[in-house]
């Protein structure tokens, strides 16, 4: 949740209004649009020029929380306007009222607690009802904190990764989850709240040396950013009670090559034994991720030894 201006030494965002028109009133604003914006993570500052300019222009602002919305527009100087709350639970029953004030030809603003909606957060379903209804829908970006722990994690490799957010909160659930992720060869970002991180790195240490990148209150005051192996990720926890609060970005990196080169094998193994050779290969590239040809290969050599 971002912090208040208070917080942050009781900035002044107000003169932000002026640039943001200066900047950004030019453009143009169809009227009966859904304006899908972007707020900051944890910073105020970190709001875009386009962002302040539409949520002041907007007739209407549809969010997550109206309780956490409103001192944030008041932060930013933004008075009086009216607010949706449209959050999980309500979702699609309040995507119908944003439809018919949008029909009427306002614009509507939905924003979520922080960051970007739609993202492990509200929005996605009021998105798909507006193309339904055939109702532009306008994306500001910004703040994001799945764009932002990436940028911090130093990942080698070619820069792939996955979106998995939140994992199962059940511990058997959460488990199967992590066992899925030991058998993805790519870099995995997950989300975390502060009551659940040390279950989270629990799991995780299962997965040996696999480095993780931890993220722990992003672009706030006490921002904290390490990398360690998966199997130290409890301890480092424990070692300090200050590191379990807060909300958490986790970048997982890539399997190390040695790792996903022996995967891969024995995937490409179980297949052969099971499917013709095209078949094998095939499937085992798309499970592992590792190059077809070289599969093939190995497959035919494979074959000529009868292993």
């Amino acid at each position: 949740m971002p912090q208040s201006p208070a917080a942050l030494g009781a900035p002044s965002f107000h003169l932000a209004l002026d640039a943001a028109r200066a900047a950004a009133g030019a453009q143009h604003y169809p009227a009966g649009a859904l304006y899908v914006v972007a707020t900051p993570i944890g910073n105020l500052a970190d709001i875009t020029l386009r962002a302040l300019h539409v949520l002041a222009l907007a007739d209407a602002i549809a969010c997550e929380d109206t309780r956490h919305t409103a001192p944030l527009l008041r932060a930013y100087g933004i008075d009086g306007k009216p607010l949706i709350a449209l959050h999980e639970h309500n979702e699609a029953q309040g995507a119908q009222a944003v439809i018919a004030r949008l029909h009427a030809g306002e614009r509507i603003a939905y924003v979520s607690d922080a960051g970007t909606p739609a993202v492990s957060d509200p929005g996605a379903r009021l998105v798909a009802a507006c193309a339904a209804a055939s109702l532009r829908v306008l994306p500001l970006p910004g703040s994001s904190s799945v764009t932002t722990a990436i940028s911090a994690a130093g990942l080698s490799g070619d820069g792939h990764f996955v979106f998995a957010g939140f994992l199962p909160h059940k511990a058997g659930e959460r488990q199967a989850a992590v066992a899925t992720l030991a058998q993805e060869p790519r870099a995995v970002v997950l989300l975390e709240a502060p009551h659940r991180i040390t279950a989270l790195a629990d799991a995780l240490a299962a997965l040996g040396t696999r480095l993780v990148t931890v993220g722990r209150e992003l672009t706030k005051q006490f921002e904290q950013i390490a990398t360690l192996p998966c199997t130290e990720l409890p301890h480092w926890l424990a070692a300090d009670a200050q590191r379990q609060r807060g909300e958490f970005a986790l970048v997982l990196h890539p399997a190390p090559a040695a790792t996903k080169s022996a995967d891969a094998e024995r995937v490409l193994r179980l297949l052969l034994a099971e499917l013709p050779t095209k078949s094998a290969v095939k499937l085992a590239a798309d499970i592992t991720g590792a190059p077809r040809n070289a599969l093939y290969e190995r497959a035919l050599a494979l074959k000529s030894t009868g292993q």
